[in-house]
């Protein structure tokens, strides 16, 4: 009896997306608006690690953390957005298993890289302004490469291990991710298998590297902005607060998203709000990163203007 129910259960071979779109010409408006978008957002980060590398005067702890946020904002907009964009002129919105798994991957393990390099740039930020003395001494390149080869293990190992759990679920019957990517929320409600296990694995995740990289942003600037109080000269306390005012915009957006969605009850239907939230920090915050600090740093800006 447990045999015939296993050979006429409809094992899942992909999944179609519901999308963004609820007609033929929002899909038109979209693509052309997010096709810009995702325009701009190679053109600035690709311009960043170029300048970066190009530019003796950023080689600079720094600077080796934005250009290597920027490698990463690249790419995890580029797991999610030219999917997004053919979907969005495609009548079928259809992904492989296969497929689903490689770009839950990918992004899952993106996302959790930014996420500790902002937490390294805070900490880079607070030996600068708090420490300058042994700034030159702590912040070595070597390390700086160290703390991103850190980041970039522990995003692709948590992501290795989310990814064998919600893949190794049994999907059958219906296949419509109610998103515009795979994510494991939509994901997981799919499944026909228990999902428990799954789901305190993604909490365990966030919590442990998640909040704890937030909290060393937060414990960060709280010692930044004391010690930029306890500074006499006004002029010294607006270079320090202009040092640290792209850093700090960056991270209130991610965050500012990712909170709202990660953090709303597992019960709640996944609607038109968590798809703008989802929508901003996979697709506009890329591109907005290497604006604002181009557009905020005096540095950033001169070397702009020399090359």
């Amino acid at each position: 009896m447990i045999s015939m129910e296993v050979s006429n259960e409809t094992r899942v071979r992909g999944f179609i997306f519901k999308g963004l779109a609820n007609n033929q010409i929002e899909g038109v408006s979209f693509f052309t608006f997010f096709l810009l978008v995702y325009v701009i957002t190679i053109v600035g980060n690709s311009g960043m690690v170029a300048l970066v590398c190009i530019t003796p005067h950023l080689h600079t702890p720094m600077y080796y953390f934005l250009g290597f946020l920027s490698m990463v904002d690249l790419c995890y907009s580029s797991v999610i957005t030219p999917k997004m964009l053919a979907d969005l002129v495609s009548r079928i919105k259809s992904i492989s298993f296969i497929g689903c798994a490689l770009q839950f991957f990918f992004f899952a393990a993106l996302v959790a890289t930014e996420s500790i390099l902002l937490s390294c740039m805070s900490y880079d930020r607070y030996m600068a302004i708090c420490h300058p003395l042994y700034y030159t001494l702590i912040m070595t390149e070597k390390r700086c490469i160290g703390l991103i080869l850190i980041a970039s293990s522990i995003g692709f190992s948590q992501s290795s291990l989310q990814t064998v759990c919600i893949f190794s679920l049994r999907y059958c019957g219906w296949n419509h991710i109610d998103h515009f990517y795979c994510e494991g929320p939509p994901l997981l409600k799919l499944s026909c298998s228990d999902t428990f296990s799954c789901d305190l694995l993604s909490m365990f995740f966030f919590c442990s590297f998640g909040m704890a990289s937030m909290m060393i942003i937060v414990t960060s600037y709280l010692l930044i902005a004391s010690s930029i109080l306890r500074m006499n000269s006004t002029t010294g306390r607006r270079k320090a607060f202009s040092t640290c005012s792209s850093h700090l915009t960056c991270v209130c957006i991610f965050y500012g998203t990712t909170l709202f969605i990660y953090l709303r009850s597992p019960s709640s239907s996944f609607d038109k709000q968590d798809k703008v939230a989802s929508l901003f920090y996979t697709v506009v915050i890329p591109m907005m990163n290497p604006l604002i600090y181009s557009l905020r740093n005096h540095e950033a800006k001169t070397a702009i203007r020399q090359v």
